[in-house]
């Protein structure tokens, strides 16, 4: 369902509810119920003891009991019905709200996750919508049921004596002023307790994942003050919160209080005056008392609503952030490829005015042939490769693919037409069936097992304890780096594109498993147009083509005898790599 999320944050919130209606409709039908018999108790006790025992009619006064108890009976099956398909609904609303951000997420640029922390975005996806489950339930069935409890309350005194419910009725806008002058301290509060929840979140996902280097350098002391740090300022918000908060829930039991007490006071008052009797005195005594519940009620929804609102302005602020890169209106699908690569006058930063990390580069790789990408770190070699599947959108200049834009493609058609293999390889914490098989999802376990024996890996799985369904871990931790890696080849082969990136792709590994992998890159390579950034220069020997990219710019670019002939920067590289 296509929502708007820049209209008024109740409409979007409101828009929830309509995939789920009848669960809806369900609860506020029983909640109608629930207030109805709360409102005839009162009632029929004041006609009880006002006609029915004075009169001698017994035998009616037992059955209106009777009647009374047995509504009872079936208002605890409603407040089943409210407790358990209420909160479904609410759960319901905020697995909705949580694929909508999740999806959003998904669908933003590395830009965007250069500048979000995952701890921060885990805290948007989980903590920020827990309070939506309690809020989309209980907001509108509390805000109704109170509603029109104190609505009918409020008629049934006025036949009684109209002027003692007046008085009481006075407070109640007085106590509703109050909320509202609370409401906004509390939101505030609110939203810094999930600001400060959300630096916790972050702080912990940093530390976690960071724990092994952390071992190394012995600096746990240094994380737990970290972690002390951003927990008192969590302790901070959240007694500012509770601050907050106890003002408004003593009012409240003030409110609620001084009411028996006016009730009784005033009551008094209208029985020395003959104007009203003992049991209408009690009846305004326990319809008092019928306002405890919604007043309580509206003081959970105030809480709820503030709480609640807080994640979701949170939510929506996710949601509002507009993904730097999107397909063009008129973008179309890329078919199959010949893989002709050409970059046009590229130039590129990472943020506008910022300086540039490629300036001016135009370099063409045909069809089926190789480019090695060599140069110094922070060169922009990586960046070059990166503007090939459209990470990041080009400053000026442009990229094509067979003569075509990428940014007149669909970037899921642009992008399974690439493969691409990176130093820090990145597996799942699942099997190794499962990671081979990110490839491609969808593969037979046949397809599965013919990509690793591709990469060199399939003798390797079979020795793991469990074979193809071995456990890798977290990030695959369990493997050793070459396993690692090969079983990421194993899943591009899977994949089969026909462009294929390799951005230093041997780096981390050692010389002896270099070599084993080297054989299973060449023949992954074979019929591809390939892109390889090269640390170690005596990997990209049999390239058609080699670009030096020094300072933004093509420093050289030529075959690599050729390059060593001209004694310039690439030969430099090469004999100092050499020594």
């Amino acid at each position: 369902m296509k929502r708007d999320f820049t209209a008024r944050p109740l409409k979007v919130f409101a828009s929830y509810y309509k995939p789920h209606w009848r669960l809806f409709v369900l609860d506020m039908a029983c909640a109608t119920l629930v207030s109805a018999t709360d409102l005839a108790f009162p009632f029929f006790t004041r006609m009880g003891l006002e006609r029915y025992l004075p009169e001698g009619l017994y035998r009616t006064f037992f059955l209106v009991m009777a009647a009374l108890a047995a509504a009872y009976v079936i208002r605890g099956i409603l407040q089943y019905v409210i407790t358990y398909w209420g909160h479904l609904l609410g759960v319901r609303i905020e697995a909705d709200m949580r694929a909508d951000i999740f999806g959003h997420i998904q669908s933003q640029s590395f830009h965007f996750f250069d500048h979000n922390r995952t701890g921060q975005l885990m805290s948007r996806i989980t903590t920020d919508l827990f309070d939506i489950t309690e809020l989309a339930h209980h907001g509108p069935e509390d805000l109704f049921m109170s509603v029109l409890t104190l609505g009918g309350a409020f008629g049934i005194l006025l036949t009684i004596r109209w002027e003692l419910a007046l008085i009481l009725f006075a407070v109640v806008p007085l106590f509703l002023l109050f909320a509202v002058l609370q409401r906004k301290r509390m939101r505030r509060a609110s939203v810094a307790v999930k600001q400060r929840m959300a630096g916790i979140n972050a702080q912990v996902e940093g530390s976690i994942s960071g724990a092994r280097t952390a071992k190394a350098f012995t600096n746990e002391q240094a994380e737990a003050a970290k972690f002390r740090r951003s927990n008192d300022d969590f302790k901070t918000a959240k007694g500012g919160y509770y601050r907050a908060m106890g003002i408004f829930f003593s009012g409240t039991e003030f409110t609620l209080a001084i009411l028996q007490v006016i009730t009784i006071a005033a009551g008094g008052y209208f029985i020395m005056r003959g104007r009203m009797s003992y049991v209408d005195v009690l009846t305004f005594s326990l319809y008092v008392s019928t306002f405890v519940t919604p007043i309580r009620k509206l003081n959970s929804f105030i809480e709820m609503y503030m709480q609640g609102i807080a994640g979701f302005g949170r939510f929506l602020e996710i949601m509002n952030t507009a993904p730097d890169l999107a397909d063009a209106p008129d973008a179309r699908e890329l078919g199959p490829v010949k893989g002709d690569v050409a970059f046009s006058h590229v130039s590129f930063s990472y943020e506008p005015g910022a300086p540039e990390v490629l300036h001016d580069v135009s370099l063409r790789i045909p069809a089926g042939s190789c480019l090695g990408v060599v140069g110094s770190s922070g060169g922009g070699k990586t960046t070059l490769c990166q503007l090939l599947p459209r990470f990041y959108d080009v400053s000026a200049g442009s990229v094509t693919i067979d003569g075509q834009d990428v940014r007149a493609v669909t970037q899921a058609s642009l992008r399974r037409q690439i493969g691409i293999l990176q130093q820090d390889v990145f597996l799942f914490a699942d099997t190794v069936r499962e990671n081979i098989r990110y490839g491609r999802p969808g593969a037979t376990d046949a397809e599965v097992e013919r990509a690793a024996r591709l990469a060199e890996i399939h003798e390797d799985i079979l020795a793991m304890p469990e074979g193809y369904d071995t456990y890798v871990g977290e990030r695959g931790v369990l493997l050793s780096g070459g396993q690692k890696q090969r079983i990421s080849i194993a899943r591009v082969f899977l994949k089969d594109p026909p462009i294929l990136i390799l951005d230093e792709a041997t780096s981390a590994l050692d010389s002896v498993t270099e070599q084993r992998i080297q054989a299973s890159l060449e023949a992954l390579r074979k019929g591809r147009t390939s892109i390889v950034i090269a640390h170690r220069l005596s990997t990209i020997r049999g390239a058609d083509h080699i670009a030096v990219i020094e300072d933004a710019h093509v420093a050289e670019y030529g075959a690599y005898e050729e390059l060593l002939a001209r004694d310039g920067v690439f030969a430099r590289l090469v004999r100092a790599q050499e020594s």
